[in-house]
């Protein structure tokens, strides 16, 4: 397959991986409250969010998971020359923290389908940006190679962190 091919194909399951990610917390987030409801709400809540979150998971989060690794294993096999960039290594050890998070997601999906919680819905509010700091570093990284000052990466993607946990607080404060 052409290389530009694999590059837009790459692309696309790197959106509907994240644009899954994104949503599946969000229906941690739901699923939990929803758990926190007295009969027959509780119920009729969680039997949806689980089917939800079983259809996205399923059908959309975890495929392309799988083709975006795919993919990205080819781009490199293609260009072996990007493996001795220092800033591919850097983006590699994100895309591996990126892969934890996943089965991270898993581990709570797991949980929920069974009508278990371990977390409250603002941990999993927090939890839930992490995915966000992911995106953030790899697609500087990818976008800025290596014209990225690591110093100055690190203090954006920290300030970045610490303006994402404000606007949590913020947003508890507003809902009370």
């Amino acid at each position: 397959m052409d290389y530009l091919y694999l590059k837009a194909l790459h692309i696309i399951f790197v959106i509907t991986w994240f644009a899954g990610l994104f949503y599946i917390v969000r229906l941690f987030i739901y699923h939990t409250e929803a758990l926190n409801e007295e009969e027959p709400k509780r119920s009729i809540l969680s039997e949806q969010l689980a089917l939800m979150s079983r259809k996205l998971w399923y059908i959309i989060t975890w495929p392309s998971a799988v083709l975006t690794i795919i993919l990205g294993t080819s781009l490199l096999i293609s260009q072996p020359s990007w493996l001795k960039m220092p800033f591919m290594h850097i983006k590699l050890g994100f895309v591996l923290l990126l892969i934890l998070y996943h089965l991270g997601c898993h581990g709570l999906f797991r949980q929920l389908q069974k009508g278990i919680t371990k977390y409250s819905s603002l941990q999993l509010r927090v939890f839930n940006e992490v995915a966000t700091l992911i995106l953030f570093a790899i697609v500087f990284l990818i976008v800025l190679k290596n014209e990225l000052s690591w110093i100055w990466g690190t203090i954006g993607l920290i300030s970045f962190a610490i303006i994402l946990m404000i606007a949590i607080k913020l947003y508890k404060k507003l809902r009370s």
